[in-house]
């Protein structure tokens, strides 16, 4: 079904009684999860060529990175940080991990990535000054001086996105915030990384899978420039397993945010898709056998939000 078309359908809702509101939602969703032909793809509940959907996804990012948190914050009331934030707890990294974010232009992963890793290798580093009791005061200064340039014990992220826009926007962030050591900025593909294999010891992808128009080769690609032994994390919308929460949820999502898109980023389409693109993801069951056929093991997952968001966790082994 057309875009167009969708979101006509929901500005028709307003005036439609909950049931049916809720019928027709629940018709739209389910029609949009028909099979697609050879060399076709998704585009929210659209039907295109895998390569017009590269195209048009591209234009999405490229159209809204200026105002990717903003309205991440908005649509989300904030949440998002917070489920992030959940992310960095599960990988718990320690210094002198190497961590490839792929889909990431914002930085949001690695500048939370940097504050972990700091904050664990500044403690180390206390913990070892303690044991030097001996040392006069100038020692311990310049014992402390040497470990902090070893800059976060060794630990790099790199970020890499497709999207030029999304990682100028994520570089300017980061010289705002002060994040500088410690990490890189790559341009390059989730579905062909330009990184030699087994490199990284944590694969990271939040928000950003469903955008790739071929899952399996992402995931794939994860797993060949992971170390034996890495960890792959993927953040991601999935499907919600209360009943009511995913009316309301619905609700929200297609009248909701294409309405904030179009009054804070000016762009109703982009945000419609986003929303389209959500229903149009695999559920977290189907999700977590295409990353067991890729090849990770010990393969689980976290729901979020009632399964708004989960996060499914893989290793290398």
């Amino acid at each position: 079904m057309a875009a167009s078309v969708v979101a006509g359908s929901c500005r028709a809702w307003g005036g439609c009684h909950g049931q049916r509101r809720l019928l027709l939602l629940r018709g739209l969703c389910s029609g949009a999860r028909r099979p697609v032909a050879d060399g076709e793809t998704h585009f929210g509940f659209q039907t295109v060529s895998e390569a017009e959907k590269g195209e048009k996804v591209y234009q999405i990012f490229e159209n809204v990175a200026k105002k990717y948190d903003l309205m991440n914050d908005s649509m989300s009331l904030g949440i998002h940080r917070i489920w992030k934030d959940i992310l960095l707890h599960q990988m718990n990294p320690y210094p002198g991990t190497q961590l490839l974010d792929a889909a990431g232009g914002t930085g949001d992963i690695a500048f939370r990535f940097i504050n972990s890793v700091r904050s664990r290798w500044e403690h180390q580093i206390r913990q070892k000054l303690r044991s030097h009791q001996n040392l006069s005061w100038q020692e311990i200064t310049q014992l402390y001086q040497e470990e902090e340039h070893k800059s976060l014990g060794g630990s790099h992220v790199v970020v890499c996105d497709i999207n030029k826009e999304m990682l100028k926007f994520g570089k300017q962030k980061s010289q705002h915030l002060g994040y500088s050591e410690g990490l890189s900025w790559v341009l390059g593909n989730a579905e062909e990384l330009p990184f030699s294999d087994d490199n990284f010891d944590v694969y990271t992808i939040a928000f950003g899978i469903r955008n790739v128009t071929h899952i399996d080769q992402a995931l794939q690609e994860a797993y060949r420039v992971l170390k034996p032994g890495g960890r792959f994390l993927c953040l991601e919308f999935s499907q919600v397993n209360n009943s009511l929460i995913s009316s309301l949820y619905d609700l929200y999502s297609f009248q909701v945010i294409p309405v904030l898109g179009e009054v804070i980023a000016g762009d109703w389409k982009s945000y419609q898709y986003l929303v389209e693109s959500i229903r149009r993801f695999p559920d977290q069951e189907t999700f977590k056998e295409m990353i067991e056929d890729a090849g990770f093991l010990k393969v689980e997952y976290q729901n979020l939000g009632s399964g708004i968001v989960a996060i499914h966790s893989g290793f290398k082994l």
